[in-house]
């Protein structure tokens, strides 16, 4: 048959989203607003104190009350990878707020007044949660984060330091922080006989039904994962949480569907969070600003449940030359909750550290904080000398500082004052590596040329869906109003999770893949697409597998102005921008609605977030949104986002390098370089506050 032109005019357009519609109507469905009959409900009780042993529990009998469940009488869990999955299984309590029994009742008011009513009989023991940089038990993880060596290093870091004409010694400390997506984690759970079926709010329901199937001892087939719509996840919903551990087991013993939302304050202990940090940078540098030694050396705290180590340092091993490094992460085992995943884990935090590291040894040379990163600008991966697949940094940072006008900012911090507001800008790099995790698409074409694509990824606000749309259109010249596209369902082919900045890459290789199988076996027709259609599947896996992952990454570069007022040190960022080289952009506007909304988070990170620790109880104390500060429109006056046009297929075959974690790295060191340059202080514990700033003598 003849095969209509593949339509170049779908990628790279500006494509609103497909299920926006959906989204502002409210017909849209999430986890517990699926229509399911006889459903029943759950309500967490958690523990007051950090560490210690339930002995006992005093539940609230009433005619709506259906169970309470407890490690005294839960059925028992095959083993899981992670412990966190053990729900109700021991008596031991490691965190406060870890769950220890579950009340489900017919109504959820029902529920939750019986769950505040259960009385618990607790054995305290003494509790350890504060980090420190010399704590006791720190230790060296085999790994960090996904897999990468705790500890690197070469040449001779501290010769170099003593003989460097140059050096900056500097420590940074990044506060924990919580993910809160706008939807809960929450979970409807229901048996159909010996299967499974979850609805439930997450990042990659292939993975879930896997995690899920073997806690239950049941065959990944017998488990299926259903997140049709996902509001929001920033990597804690990127794999099986207790919720939906809980929902499942109560629906098989109250032999009804049970639905289990956690609570607001529950998303503090239960989903995870961003491990603090204590980060030494240690820089050495001739009269030239040439590095010569660059040390970045990590404390963090992990839980006593199961080691998270989070990579804060390992970027560090990819930005700039210097023939003396090293890098080292410690940890230290705590009474608290398990870190977990949050937007650009160790990227995030890692970045602040090093870019304001650079940015003071710029002061102390006296050189533009640009020249001297472009000065140490590496020809290929520092480390190993792997070859970069492609890397823009530098022109990044020209190009950005053009459009930001930074040619015309002074090199002394303190010079510009505006009424009663002093006024500074700053600059700090951002990279993310390009990632591509094996993924399957199917695809079909009926004889009226309607596309059905099939693959169990999911979109937790991103705009994948609408990206896989465009994807599928472009291969198989169709108009995009052609193609439906199913994702969110383990049924599906087999799919990664949404993380990493990932997606993209690895469904749209999959969706590209299908399609072109399908127009080969199209072409081949001698007639019309048969009534019955045509289909084709393509798994990634092999291609994935071969690949070297080694010197791929995104990069960019950031740039913030700030307002200081000069009398109460209220700051304000009147100006942030990012610069991006990452390989081929799908969608312009999807891309900068990541890219913006990166940055955004960054602004948080930079001023207003931290999960503060009260070391007497082990609690969270600030576990809502009105005590834990997110930015809002407000708190920035302007932002944008540019790209450049970056061609690298080594990555994948679309030249997909992903966006959805580089616009949140670097984006808080902007920041807080331009408050120095604003008003000649240094905060180098985040966030930025006013009372740091009034505090400091230099103010």
């Amino acid at each position: 048959m003849t095969l209509s032109p593949t339509r170049p005019g779908a990628i790279g357009t500006p494509v609103a989203r497909v299920e926006g519609p959906l989204k502002v109507t409210g017909t849209a469905r999430y986890a517990v607003e699926y229509p399911v009959e006889n459903v029943v409900y759950a309500w967490i009780v958690q523990s007051p104190v950090a560490r210690g042993t339930l002995t006992a529990i005093d539940a609230p009998e009433s005619g709506d009350v259906l169970t309470t469940l407890w490690h005294g009488n839960a059925p028992k869990l095959s083993e899981a990878d992670d412990p966190e999955l053990q729900v109700l299984q021991s008596p031991t309590i490691s965190y406060r707020g870890q769950v220890v029994a579950l009340v489900v009742a017919r109504t959820l008011e029902a529920a939750r007044g019986a769950a505040q009513s259960v009385e618990l009989s607790i054995e305290e023991e003494e509790h350890d949660v504060l980090l420190t940089p010399d704590h006791p038990r720190l230790y060296t993880p085999e790994k960090v984060n996904p897999a990468f060596p705790s500890d690197t290093s070469s040449g001779d870091v501290e010769a170099a330091l003593a003989d460097a004409a140059a050096t900056v010694d500097v420590t940074y400390e990044t506060p924990a922080l919580h993910n809160n997506p706008m939807e809960p984690h929450a979970t409807t759970a229901l048996w159909v006989d010996d299967d499974l079926v979850l609805y439930d709010s997450n990042q990659g329901p292939s993975a879930i039904a896997s995690q899920v199937a073997k806690v239950f001892g049941l065959k990944k087939d017998q488990v299926h994962v259903v997140a049709e719509h996902v509001g929001g996840g920033f990597g804690s919903k990127g794999s099986a949480r207790p919720n939906a551990i809980l929902a499942a087991m109560a629906a098989r013993v109250v032999g009804h569907p049970v639905r289990l939302a956690l609570p607001r304050q529950a998303l503090f202990t239960m989903v995870g969070h961003r491990t603090p940090t204590i980060q030494r940078v240690r820089l050495g540098a001739t009269a030239d600003g040439v590095f010569t030694a660059i040390a970045h050396d990590v404390v963090e705290h992990t839980s006593q449940l199961f080691e998270f180590a989070e990579q804060t340092a390992v970027v560090t091993r990819h930005m700039y030359a210097a023939p003396n490094r090293r890098t080292s992460h410690r940890l230290a085992r705590l009474d608290v909750p398990t870190p977990r995943w949050m937007r650009a884990p160790g990227e995030a935090p890692g970045m602040v550290a090093l870019e304001c590291a650079v940015d003071e040894l710029a002061a102390s040379l006296g050189l533009d904080p640009i020249e001297l990163r472009i000065r140490n600008e590496p020809d290929a991966e520092p480390e190993d000398g792997t070859p970069f697949s492609s890397r823009h940094y530098v022109e990044c940072l020209r190009l950005g500082a053009a459009r930001f006008g930074w040619d015309t900012r002074p090199l002394r911090p303190r010079q510009r004052r505006e009424g009663r507001w002093w006024v500074g800008t700053g600059v700090a790099g951002a990279t993310y590596p390009s990632m591509v995790m094996p993924s399957t698409a199917t695809v079909r074409i009926d004889a009226s040329r309607n596309v059905l694509v099939e693959v169990a990824a999911v979109d937790i606000g991103t705009g994948s869906r609408t990206v896989l749309h465009q994807v599928a259109a472009d291969v198989l010249g169709v108009p995009l109003e052609n193609v439906t596209v199913r994702i969110g369902d383990s049924s599906l082919p087999r799919a990664s999770i949404a993380g990493g900045s990932s997606g993209s890459a690895s469904w749209g290789w999959a969706v590209d893949g299908a399609c072109r199988k399908l127009r080969e076996e199209m072409s081949r027709l001698t007639g019309p697409v048969p009534a019955d259609g045509l289909s084709a599947s393509f798994d990634t896996g092999p291609d994935v597998r071969s690949r070297e992952n080694s010197g791929k990454h995104a990069f960019g570069a950031h740039f913030a102005e700030v307002r200081v007022d000069a009398d109460t040190g209220e700051v304000r960022v009147s100006r942030l921008f990012g610069q991006y080289a990452v390989g081929r952009v799908l969608n312009p506007r999807t891309a900068r609605s990541q890219f913006i909304g990166g940055m955004t988070m960054g602004l948080g990170m930079a001023l207003h977030e931290e999960s503060v620790l009260d070391v007497t109880t082990g609690d969270w104390v600030n576990h809502d949104l009105a005590e834990y500060h997110v930015p809002a429109h407000a708190d920035v006056e302007w932002i944008d986002a540019a790209w450049l046009d970056e061609e690298d297929s080594s990555v994948n075959p679309l030249g997909v390098k992903g966006i959805g974690e580089i616009g949140i790295v670097g984006s808080p060191a902007a920041i807080v370089n331009a408050i120095w340059h604003a008003t000649g202080v240094r905060v180098r514990d985040l966030p930025v506050r006013l009372d740091k700033l009034l505090t400091d003598p230099a103010f």
